[in-house]
């Protein structure tokens, strides 16, 4: 199927989810959890001390909630999955103060990643390890008391859909741009990418034996493609610098094997790849097969002429739908969008599963 085919059926079927979630109140899985970084950050780093944030204007212009602190003018990726499983959106663990919802959390903090030092130059963000390791608390101390047995819960959990996506940080605070740290003097590029996959597996193991078993987890993106990294080498503009995205393709490849690994391993899980990868670099170098005018400039006004975060209260473009990138980093509503109903919907870029094979599994 062609990437127009995709688009063309994932904006139909989106309509289409959106008709049905007015007729149809209950949802598809018992929860969605959630886990990775900024891409996917609903708040957590609004309560942690931190520089990483996105809990101010123009972050949020889109979205009915306006600044929560997600790193985008509206929708995640995740939020989008959420209305897809007639799901609410999966609220930052830590914003929970009451009882913890039996629809999902959202674990993910911006800055972090694999590495236990990823994001610290920024203050304190919650390293993968941490989520996994709230995660359990929630598992171990909280949902109990609201299932009648342990199968009940196990059966929840089972059910239930969780999504990651994890390692960009790891590159681009560690290695493409090292600042406390030396791994690029340390490693070669497929020594580190085995160090982030080893350590992964690890904490896809954790999970699993917490009772995930229905798994996506997202590529790396086309990092020397995003604004920060073409305007630091002066690109071209539509191009990347594949230097970069040459580094980065190790960890992806050697995702895709672990993934495949883990599922004939771990007995009744279900590792799904979804590849952001691919998608993204030819949304940046064909944006008009996809319907942006713009994708190599930010929408809003941000630090570094275009290369990194969003000015406070400064007005964005006029038109973030046209645009692929929010900031220097992070992609509009739209790009979440595309990429949500391609998962939800198309087994070739949620592999080897969709979200809706998943739902039938």
């Amino acid at each position: 199927m062609s990437n127009n085919n995709f688009i063309t059926s994932s904006i139909f079927l989106f309509s289409l989810h959106q008709f049905l979630l007015l007729v149809h109140t209950k949802p598809l899985v018992p929860a969605l959890y959630v886990f990775g970084d900024s891409l996917f950050d609903s708040g957590n780093n609004n309560l942690l001390p931190t520089m990483a944030r996105a809990n101010f204007p123009p972050y949020g212009h889109n979205f009915v909630q306006h600044f929560t602190g997600r790193f985008t003018n509206g929708r995640t990726l995740p939020d989008f999955i959420a209305e897809f499983l007639e799901l609410p959106y999966p609220p930052p663990y830590l914003g929970i103060h009451d009882s913890v919802p039996l629809t999902g959390l959202n674990y993910a903090s911006s800055a972090c990643g694999i590495l236990p030092q990823t994001g610290t130059i920024f203050g304190k963000c919650l390293s993968l390890g941490e989520q996994i390791g709230l995660f359990k608390w929630t598992i171990e101390s909280k949902l109990p008391t609201h299932f009648n047995s342990l199968e009940e819960l196990s059966k929840h959990l089972a059910d239930s859909i969780f999504i990651f996506t994890t390692g960009s940080n790891d590159y681009i605070q560690n290695y493409l741009e090292p600042t406390l740290f030396s791994t690029n003097h340390d490693y070669d590029p497929q020594s580190f990418a085995q160090l982030l996959i080893d350590d992964l597996s690890n904490h896809f193991q954790s999970v699993y034996k917490l009772g995930a078993r229905k798994i996506i987890m997202h590529e790396i993106a086309p990092l020397g493609c995003i604004p920060h990294y073409t305007r630091k080498y002066q690109v071209v503009v539509g191009k990347c610098h594949e230097q970069t995205n040459q580094i980065v393709s190790y960890f992806n490849t050697k995702l895709h094997e672990l993934l495949k690994s883990l599922t004939s391993t771990l007995q009744g899980s279900i590792l799904v790849l979804a590849r952001i990868n691919s998608l993204g670099y030819d949304v940046i170098t064909n944006p008009s097969k996809y319907g942006y005018s713009d994708a190599s400039n930010p929408c809003c006004t941000t630090w570094g002429n275009g290369s990194a975060a969003c000015i406070p209260w400064l007005e964005p473009c006029p038109n973030p739908n046209q645009h692929f990138f929010w900031d220097g980093y992070h992609n509009t509503e739209t790009a979440n969008s595309v990429a949500a109903s391609l998962c939800f919907n198309t087994s070739e870029f949620c592999t080897p599963f969709s979200i809706m094979d998943l739902l039938q599994i």
